[in-house]
């Protein structure tokens, strides 16, 4: 008893420090884990130290439905200015050998994607963040419609260096 309370108490307290440098997260869930080409998923965040770096992730999380090994996103960072930035980024979702990365057990799995390192928001006031998939079948020239197999879509920002 008293060694599976040393455990949890260390597992606690390794869960709590990993999260220090965390300044922002956020998740929206996908209606029955379909994620529709029309879907653009957005996310606002503001104040942000104008001065400091940060690294800002996307996370997804995917089932057994996800019929592809790679995910391709088209992403808008947009400042209090109006400037905006546009990406269009692939990640690789599943092991040559199928077995799906990122972390979980059970059906659910998550994947804490790079967006940009060591980034300076220079700006004072709200930042938006859109994101849209762009998977297309081998061969297609229309996109996919529906993508299944998505259940959420998150942003994570995390300062670089702790105080």
């Amino acid at each position: 008893m008293v060694k599976s309370l040393g455990i949890l108490f260390f597992v606690i307290l390794f869960t709590a420090c990993s999260n220090k440098n965390m300044v922002y997260s956020e998740y929206e869930s996908l209606d029955n884990g379909l994620w529709k080409t029309s879907d653009t998923v957005k996310f606002n965040f503001a104040g942000l130290d104008t001065l400091s770096d940060y690294n800002v992730f996307i996370n997804i999380r995917n089932d057994d439905t996800y019929k592809f090994s790679n995910l391709f996103l088209i992403t808008e960072l947009e400042a209090p200015s109006g400037e905006t930035v546009i990406d269009t980024l692939e990640y690789e979702m599943a092991f040559p050998d199928g077995t799906w990365m990122g972390t979980g057990s059970g059906a659910i799995k998550e994947n804490k994607l790079w967006f940009r390192e060591n980034v300076v928001f220079p700006e004072m006031g709200v930042y938006s963040f859109r994101v849209s998939h762009a998977m297309r079948e081998n061969g297609a020239l229309e996109g996919v419609q529906e993508l299944g197999g998505i259940t959420d879509i998150g942003l994570q920002i995390e300062k670089t260096k702790l105080p």
